[in-house]
């Protein structure tokens, strides 16, 4: 059976400390790359993209926090615009820094 990967784009505003930390750690688990402090980029499975928005829904605040997840076709993807320091260079991989060039 072949696997069905997405690329995603998960980006947050989480108040408290340790759920803030605790979804990082779960993105970084789900072989997600943080490209910013609350930016992480990569492409998952969607079955495992499920299984981390619940982790996530479970670990914010619906009164409080803010959590987008965008799902993205290659093809939008090469679309994205980057003005300025787009994202930190420390933080990226190659492999995210070629889905740019």
């Amino acid at each position: 059976m072949k696997t069905t990967e997405t690329l995603v784009w998960i980006i947050y505003d989480i108040v408290a400390d340790k759920p803030r930390t605790k979804i990082a750690k779960r993105c970084k688990e789900a072989g997600l790359y943080r490209v910013q402090k609350s930016v992480f980029l990569g492409t998952i499975e969607r079955n495992r993209l499920d299984e981390l928005r619940l982790q996530i829904e479970d670990l914010t605040d619906e009164e409080a926090d803010s959590v987008y997840i965008f799902p993205m076709c290659e093809a939008d993807f090469r679309k994205v615009m980057l003005l300025g320091q787009a994202f930190d260079k420390k933080m990226v991989t190659d492999e995210i820094q070629a889905l740019f060039l």
